[in-house]
């Protein structure tokens, strides 16, 4: 019996009632150590300067996308493949159903060349980023001011707060969607108007149960960290919910229950479901793609889903501020949120056998940031890898999630003796729950796997045009006796609204693929 279930695995996909999704699944034989050829969605979280980038025009009649994902832009168009660049060129406003007729993204126009960016000096003191709930009073107190020195400079000023925020609306307006840490180019334009050099941005320790809640600071109203576009529900003490259904409706769990879900989400997306670089920060993405490859685990999850419990689903359609591309870096939270991103990816390195990608393409992908002297700076990729060279570091706060493996469920059916399924005809429309039956390979489960080989659930094609969550399970007839977060689903796709702006004409959502892991899943369900 025990061979029998690891040569059939059962999917099963369950999407929100809200949203819509076409999907087509198939299981691939083995994926051997897929590196990636070059820049990656998430990996451009990995650079720690937030770039800006533009919606240009090409000629009065045909509207380009200069994004950093390459698509549709006068460098990049009619090359696929080899290092992405990021170019200034005429930058137009945003166009789509879902944004404020008077929103404007593009940055000010450079007034000379880029300067290229240069390491600190070896010798400069290490800044520490401390976690937002145990940093205080005092810390707190100049990250306030550096909020509110920021948010009184003038709009036309490339360090001001408006003009960063409005660096994650020029990314994900146009093709692209992850906006990268804009943290630390807040942080040192924080530093210069503060007369602190050293000074460094705060975190939110969300995957830590002492962090699991809103630091109180960004709750009290007269804080220029505050943000009154945010989900009233979720203000302290109310825990975050890490398999945020992006639903009106709450779930009842207890604080201990909801605690120890997000432990095992983490366990899930930083060690289980993250063997591999390319699924941990996503797969590759060339210079002149449109298309989405697919996220890493932690962007999907718990990424995606914080800014969807963040921001007011209640009162806006698009749950802006946070929740909304175009609006999120306008809530001072946004810049611990991606700060504790950029944590869990150094976590990442070193928890495991945690490499970047070395791929030329990758390495040489350049962008361009105003610094904290306004200064227009190139940067590449190659540049921002080692936080020791850019000289901040983060306060240790523990990894109670290492150990938090999720437990397989007892009693539940895998499948139903004298049952035969129907076969699942794609593409189609997840409203309802899904059953599909994929067989493995022989040679997956003949032969021992090397450590350099990852078995890889893919979900291909999805397409939405909205808000959207749907879970994966694996073995798992009865879904509905499994927790959330149960061993049995390996994985949750959640993302935001999202409206490309191509040729003049708006696209609505994104095409784009979800791969999990299932190396450790299938050990965990069945012997092999």
């Amino acid at each position: 019996m025990a061979n029998e279930r690891c040569r059939v695995a059962l999917f099963v996909l369950i999407v929100c009632t809200f949203a819509y999704a076409a999907v087509y699944t198939s299981l691939p034989a083995v994926s051997v150590n897929p590196c990636a050829q070059t820049l990656s969605r998430a990996l451009l979280a990995v650079t720690g300067l937030d770039p800006y980038v533009v919606s240009c025009a090409a000629d009065d009649d045909v509207s380009t996308s200069q994004l950093s994902d390459g698509g549709h832009d006068k460098i990049n168009a009619g090359r696929v493949g080899g290092p992405i660049v990021t170019d200034l060129l005429q930058c137009r406003k945003p166009v789509g159903p879902d944004f404020p007729e008077d929103l404007q993204c593009c940055p000010p126009m450079p007034t000379s060349e880029p300067i290229d960016f240069t390491l600190p000096d070896p010798s400069e003191p290490l800044r520490t980023r401390r976690p937002a709930h145990v940093a205080g009073a005092e810390y707190m107190a100049k990250y306030e001011r550096a909020i509110a020195l920021m948010k009184a400079l003038p709009r036309s000023d490339p360090r001001s707060f408006y003009q960063q925020a409005s660096i994650h609306c020029a990314y994900c307006t146009g093709a692209y969607r992850q906006v990268g840490h804009p943290e630390l180019a807040v942080q040192r334009i924080a530093g210069k108007l503060l007369g602190e050099p050293g000074f460094s941005v705060p975190f939110w320790s969300w995957d830590v149960p002492e962090g699991m809640r809103m630091p109180l600071q960004f709750a009290n109203a007269s804080s220029p960290l505050y943000d009154p576009m945010r989900n009233p529900w979720h203000a302290p003490p109310k825990l975050v919910d890490l398999d945020y259904t992006m639903d009106v409706v709450e779930n009842n769990h207890t604080d201990e229950e909801q605690i120890k879900h997000n432990l095992w989400i983490m366990y899930k997306q930083m060690i289980s479901s993250a063997p591999l670089a390319s699924l941990f920060h996503g797969q590759p993405f060339r210079a002149g793609e449109t298309d989405k490859p697919g996220a890493g685990t932690v962007e999907l999850q718990p990424h995606n889903l914080m800014h969807a419990w963040v921001g007011d689903l209640l009162s806006y359609p698009n749950a802006e501020d946070m929740g909304a591309y175009y609006a999120a870096g306008r809530d001072p939270i946004f810049y611990t949120h991606h700060a504790n991103i950029d944590r869990l990816w150094d976590v990442w390195r070193n928890i495991g056998k945690g490499e970047d990608f070395t791929d030329p393409a990758w390495l040489n992908s350049s962008f361009l940031f105003y610094n904290e002297e306004a200064r227009l700076v190139r940067i590449t990729v190659r540049d921002v890898l080692d936080m020791d060279k850019l000289r901040y570091t983060y306060h240790g706060v523990g990894l109670p999630w290492l150990d938090a493996r999720p437990p397989t469920t007892p009693n539940v059916k895998y499948r139903v003796k004298n049952r035969i399924e129907k076969p699942v005809m794609f593409p189609i429309s997840l409203d309802k729950v899904v059953t599909a039956e994929v067989r493995r390979p022989l040679i997956l489960w003949r032969q021992p796997k090397r450590a350099t080989q990852e078995e890889v659930l893919v979900v291909e094609h999805i397409q939405t045009d909205g808000i959207c969550k749907f879970d994966v399970f694996v073995n798992a007839r009865e879904h509905k006796k499994i927790k959330p977060c149960g061993r049995e689903m390996v994985g949750s796709f959640a993302c935001l609204r999202h409206h490309n702006t191509q040729n003049n004409v708006t696209r609505k959502g994104v095409k784009t693929t979800m791969r999990v892991a299932l190396n450790n899943i299938l050990k965990d369900l069945c012997t092999e």
